[in-house]
């Protein structure tokens, strides 16, 4: 676990400067055009995502709860900002990142950052790849040069408005595209040490400019060029109607950027054998969301392949991700003016690979063999993210995984009659020494195995029913394996005392878990039932039942259940 914030720089040399500074270096290459095809994707200016990665980098790996963690614009959010930007417009999105920081640092304060590692792995692949379709193909427009092309908030919509356009397909366009394709895929296997992506965006725009420049869109067309100078700070206009406007956008980057930058910090401890504090990522990322939209940066987030290449580049502490934000800085004051040359069409190859990568096929065609309702959870995510909202996947998604556990747990409670068994050298209680000739008409035992709880709730009332309806005057029941009992279950226990209690009945309870225990003890179980009928084990749970049974039944009665039935009926024999 990460400590203090000076810990992770103890025993700090000059050696490891060298490795962070190098790493920083490698990750800043790399996350230089990744910011402004993502930035263009989320349908704000390519300088907008330099700013993101320049504030939000240095803030994140500086106030952050990893040491390797890499922060800036991320693919997983070009869907929901480009949404943002189409609904709202640019300057509500700033205001929609600042709360969306301010709700990520109340959830690392009160410690809630260990709750997002609840969220199914069906669910979180679904909509992983649910986005990476939606990148994928909203870049065929840039790739294919279609002209007059008007973006929507809908796949459907875009994908109809794509074959509307089809015949504004641009060669030259097309071919830029191939040709950076080409040499990212081709460098990648070749040198997989360097940034394939860069290579190929240079080499296709130099292409592009040699030889057919006036022919394809390029980020001065269509943007204008971008400013070597640094962003100047502004405050996006805050009012009490902008905010209820905003909070549900917020709220959705709030949760995928908190989800996304602790899955990448969990990718970060086992690559590097440490431990991330949940909590301190989640006041990083909050800051980070606080201060960029300031400067004019889109919400931002751990980027778990800049992280993955942060560690494998040698990085040893959150100088890197300092120096990877410091490294984008000088590129833009430097080398600004000539980004207004970079086609487009150059940009989606890089998105498109980006696409590719975090679709997660792998884990989605593993899932889908398991034929589970798991598979039914990645189904349902994967195409709600696709057809209508990240929102509305997500929350159906949990919902669909919540009552799939209900109903695993239902099946999972076993109740059944158990007698001690006098061939066994413990003589433990087990079913199958029960039978209708071997079997106690006073005292009843039952072992419960499984949580009593909403989803077997009904199960445990009918099995206990049928248990009481023989009249047994002492009911034992053993609870060592119930792991816990939630308060729809202690409705149905109560319900179950009282019946019991009703007709003279006396229940006795064995074997409890402190935790349950406890439960008991909050709800008022252990007064209703007695203190001094909870046991710590069967055995002394019988002997007490034993002496409260009436002796007079015992006459007459050959099951021998108990070593005790024979003294029992011998004493009633010598009585008569």
């Amino acid at each position: 676990m990460e400590g203090s914030f000076f810990s992770r720089y103890r025993g700090y040399s000059w050696k490891y400067l060298r490795k962070d500074l190098l790493a920083g270096t490698i990750v800043g290459i790399i996350s230089l055009p990744l910011a402004m095809s993502f930035a263009i994707a989320s349908g704000v200016k390519p300088e907008y995502g330099i700013y993101t990665t320049i504030m939000a980098g240095v803030l994140i790996s500086l106030l952050g709860g990893s040491r390797f963690q890499i922060g800036g614009p991320t693919g997983a959010f070009i869907p929901i900002l480009l949404g943002i930007v189409l609904t709202y417009g640019y300057e509500n999105l700033l205001l929609a990142g600042l709360l969306a920081g301010v709700m990520l640092c109340l959830m690392g304060i009160f410690k809630l950052g260990s709750f997002i590692k609840y969220i199914p792995q069906p669910v979180i692949i679904g909509f992983t790849a649910g986005i990476a379709v939606i990148i994928f193909t909203g870049q065929i427009a840039d790739f294919l040069g279609l002209t007059g092309m008007e973006k929507h908030e809908q796949f459907i919509a875009n994908i109809a408005e794509i074959i509307d356009h089809l015949g504004s397909i641009n060669p030259y366009s097309v071919t830029t595209a191939m040709i950076c394709l080409g040499i990212m895929l081709l460098t990648t296997k070749l040198f997989p040490r360097v940034p394939g992506s860069l290579i190929g965006l240079v080499v296709s725009t130099a292409i592009a400019m040699l030889f057919f420049s006036d022919h394809v869109p390029t980020i001065g067309t269509v943007f204008g060029s971008i400013p070597n100078t640094l962003p100047s700070f502004h405050m996006p206009d805050i009012t009490l109607e902008r905010i209820q406007m905003l909070l549900a956008p917020a709220f959705v980057i709030a949760i995928l950027g908190g989800i996304e930058s602790l899955l990448s910090a969990v990718v970060a401890d086992g690559m590097t054998h440490t431990k991330h504090n949940s909590n301190r990522e989640l006041l990083g990322q909050g800051v980070a969301n606080i201060i960029t939209p300031m400067i004019g940066g889109i919400p931002a987030t751990g980027a778990i392949a800049r992280t993955a290449t942060n560690i494998k580049s040698g990085a040893v502490s959150p100088i890197s991700g300092v120096t990877h934000g410091l490294f984008v800085l000088l590129t833009l004051l430097l080398l600004a003016p000539y980004t207004a040359h970079i086609p487009l069409a150059s940009m989606t190859p890089i998105l498109m690979v980006v696409a590719w990568n975090m679709s997660e096929r792998k884990h989605f065609i593993q899932v889908l063999k398991t034929k589970t309702g798991d598979s039914l959870v990645l189904l349902a995510t994967f195409f709600l993210t696709i057809f209508t909202s990240l929102t509305t996947a997500v929350g159906i998604g949990l919902l669909l995984s919540v009552l799939l556990f209900a109903k695993r747990m239902s099946a999972m409670l076993v109740m059944s009659k158990v007698l001690p068994d006098h061939n066994n050298n413990h003589e433990k209680v087990l079913p199958h020494v029960v039978n209708a000739t071997h079997d106690c008409p006073q005292i009843s035992i039952y072992t419960v195995e499984g949580p009593i709880f909403f989803g077997t709730a009904q199960s445990f009332e009918q099995n206990v029913a049928k248990a009481i309806c023989c009249k047994p005057k002492i009911f034992i029941l053993r609870l060592r394996q119930v792991p816990f009992m939630d308060v729809t279950g202690e409705a149905s226990f109560r319900l179950f005392l009282h019946s019991l209690q009703k007709q003279g009945g006396l229940l006795l309870v064995s074997g409890m878990i402190p935790s349950l225990k406890e439960t008991f003890q909050k709800n008022g179980l252990v007064h209703e039932i007695g203190s001094k009928h909870f046991f710590d084990h069967t055995g002394k749970a019988i002997d007490y039942a034993l002496e409260k049974i009436e002796m007079n039944k015992c006459i007459g009665c050959k099951h021998f259940v108990f070593h005790e039935c024979v003294n029992f009926s011998r004493k009633k024999e010598n009585a008569s």
